[in-house]
């Protein structure tokens, strides 16, 4: 057992006492991990990091990233004993309703939590953006700005979870060096020890990912080694550095360490006031923090902040022409009149949303700094690039696009990290039905408010000859389902162009949901569609006495279109409703949706996916409720019903019926 300064080794026995105390009061939670980890933690936040506790978001501070969300009571307990604003009474109430202390860190919810984690594997993918976005706005903007580094626990969890194999991956390629991922090697999970399920070498899987691999061995109570490996994983800046620590979970309780029930089961109280004792803590005390602990680390903390004050000297006497390429970048927001600088399409343009998705990109450009472009191996493709940008590498870190690779998920999951560091607004493509792979990290996101765009074309059954496995059906419902994700399906160029602006003032995630296809010009004007699709849903033909109304998203408002046409040289008379964003439309309030949908007209939806959902807005709802075909796109539309014809005899039947 190395020694360690009596102080200190208080220090972490008062940790692992808050991280037995707080699960043991919510009959609830993961105290094992906490413990085991409470001297890394310890090394972290008084001899590594810098921070300040009292500016949660100062833009240069390093980002901490706890991808094991189950061991939440630990950073808790951190950031209450730093001297974040996080009282004792919010540790307390862990696990409790209303409490700044949920069982999984959400990022906004608790001053000090980066990004949200818990599902295993999500935090470390985020870790990866946040290491991406640090490089690339020290890049552009220069260290006296950004200059900082990313540090990440990670479990045996995290590591056996796909997402990090692709995370990882994507690191070593790009050389993160500024990122370490202290690998918190315990050989436990729920259902025993990690060897039932998993065979890897990590280190030799991380090495040939391109990582610097530090073994640490049984170092976890060792509190100059860990330091000392903290520090040398800086020095190489052309790699990212995994960690490896052996800990024992549970650690020191007599009767529980290494053993899997103390990884998720409370302990009782006769365990807890053992364990203590064995620590040199009161055992019938809980909650204990004593005067001389507590001042450690409020002096600790005070020491770490220092960088702040030194970054807030350097930054307030830089030119005037660097302070506000940095605002402009940190802000990550569009500056201007974003809707004079969109490109506009006349009725006689006829672009697949995803090409005037690329036109709309290209413009938002030179009034947005912080834009960042990627795409899973298909910029081309889903129309995610910047024209004349650089590739985001250790060569070009400046770039604003990005290679990703055939990865949707860390693509994703990197975005949102890049999102919550600040400075960065990422745009990610792929193809619809991919957006199942990228899910977790989408729900996270919405969770988060992270602004990223993720964008999803060849949106229908429309994508044609590649056949069911590539033509969504479902998806575009499915993210509708989540809360918090603003989901566009515009109908033309126009709309498209409308989508990006009200997306750029979004406060949260953004689906953009574009065709492969192309599609006539129906909006007439770019106004009429910036102000319809801000309202998620609008009336674009208006007949007189309108007898039924037509409604449809994407490339089916222009079948709509049609229909309605077809059933005004019959005489009936049809409203045409495109609805880009079900969310927006919500939104919008009652009086809006009555004036676009009023009460008592019938209405025909027309959408080329699933129709669940559909009854909310429509009597009768056209749509595709089954696979799609292998065929040419427009044959499989038309002979899974989503043509004119089908919409018009909809419409007729329906007025039929009443």
């Amino acid at each position: 057992m190395p020694e360690i300064n009596p102080l200190e080794q208080r220090c972490i026995s008062v940790v692992r006492g808050l991280a037995m105390d707080a699960p043991q009061a919510a009959n609830s939670g993961h105290q094992g991990t906490a413990m085991a980890l409470a001297p890394l933690a310890h090394v972290l936040w008084t001899r590594v990091m810098a921070y300040d506790p009292e500016a949660p978001d100062w833009p240069d501070r390093d980002r901490f990233v706890l991808s094991a969300g189950h061991a939440s009571i630990l950073q808790y307990s951190m950031l209450h004993l730093m001297g974040y604003p996080l009282t004792m009474d919010d540790l307390k109430a862990f696990r409790q309703w209303g409490s700044a202390t949920p069982g999984h860190p959400e990022a906004g919810h608790t001053a000090g939590i980066e990004v949200t984690t818990g599902p295993l594997g999500q935090g470390f993918g985020n870790a990866v953006g946040m290491a991406l976005a640090e490089r690339n706005l020290r890049g552009r903007l220069g260290d006296g700005f950004i200059d900082h580094h990313t540090w990440v626990i990670a479990s045996d969890g995290d590591l056996m979870e796909g997402i990090s194999h692709e995370a990882a991956s994507l690191a070593g390629a790009q050389g993160l060096g500024r990122l370490t991922v202290v690998y918190d090697d315990n050989h436990i999970t729920i259902d025993g020890a990690t060897e039932i399920a998993l065979r890897d070498d990590a280190p030799a899987r991380f090495a040939a990912y391109g990582w610097e691999v530090i073994e640490l061995g049984e170092a976890g109570d060792d509190l100059d080694a860990i330091e000392a490996a903290l520090e040398a994983s800086k020095v190489d800046e052309t790699r990212p550095t995994l960690m490896v620590l052996r800990t024992r979970v549970g650690s020191p309780s007599p009767t529980w360490e290494d053993n899997p029930k103390a990884h998720g089961n409370p302990f009782d109280e006769a365990t807890i006031a053992e364990t203590k004792r064995v620590m040199g803590l009161p055992p019938e005390e809980t909650f204990f923090v004593p005067d001389d602990v507590a001042n450690f680390y409020r002096n600790a903390a005070a020491a770490r902040a220092a960088t702040h004050a030194e970054w807030t000297e350097r930054t307030a006497s830089a030119d005037t022409e660097a302070r506000r390429a940095f605002e402009a970048a940190w802000s990550a927001r569009p500056a201007g009149d974003i809707v004079a600088g969109l490109p506009t399409f006349g009725p006689d343009d006829s672009p697949a949303t995803r090409v005037a998705s690329q036109q709309v990109i290209d413009a938002l450009a030179p009034i947005s700094p912080s834009l960042f472009v990627g795409s899973a191996d298909l910029s081309g493709n889903t129309g995610t690039k910047l024209a004349g940008a650089e590739f985001q590498s250790a060569a070009t870190p400046s770039g604003m696009a990005m290679h990703y690779g055939v990865r949707e998920h860390a693509m994703a999951a990197a975005s949102v990290g890049m999102a919550l560091h600040g400075g960065i607004w990422p745009v990610g493509g792929t193809f619809l039905v991919f957006s199942d792979y990228a899910r977790p990290s989408v729900r996270l996101a919405a969770l988060s408010k992270a602004r990223v765009v993720f964008v999803w074309s060849h949106d229908s059954v429309g994508v044609g000859e590649d056949g069911p496995t590539h033509q969504p059906v479902e998806q575009v419902m499915a993210l509708r389902t989540i809360p918090g994700l603003c989901v566009f399906r515009p109908a033309d160029g126009n709309e498209t162009a409308a989508a990006w602006a009200t997306a750029a003032k979004i406060d949260g995630p953004v689906a953009m949901i574009l065709s492969r296809q192309g599609t006539p010009t129906l909006t007439g004007t770019a106004d009429l569609a910036v102000d319809g699709v801000a309202n998620g849903a609008y009336v674009l033909v208006d007949p007189d006495d309108a007898q039924v109304v037509l409604a449809g998203t994407g490339t089916e408002v222009a079948v709509a279109v049609e229909a309605a046409e077809t059933l005004a040289a019959e005489g009936i008379t049809a409203r045409v409703v495109s609805m880009p964003s079900w969310e927006r439309f919500e939104a919008a309030g009652a009086e809006y949706r009555a004036s676009v949908l009023p009460k008592g007209l019938p209405v025909v939806s027309v959408e080329a996916g699933v129709t669940l959902g559909w009854h909310r807005w429509a009597d009768v709802p056209l749509g595709i409720d089954r696979f799609g075909a292998s065929a040419p796109g427009a044959t499989v539309l038309d002979r899974l019903g989503i043509n004119p014809a089908a919409v018009a005899d909809a419409a007729r039947a329906l007025l039929d019926d009443r």
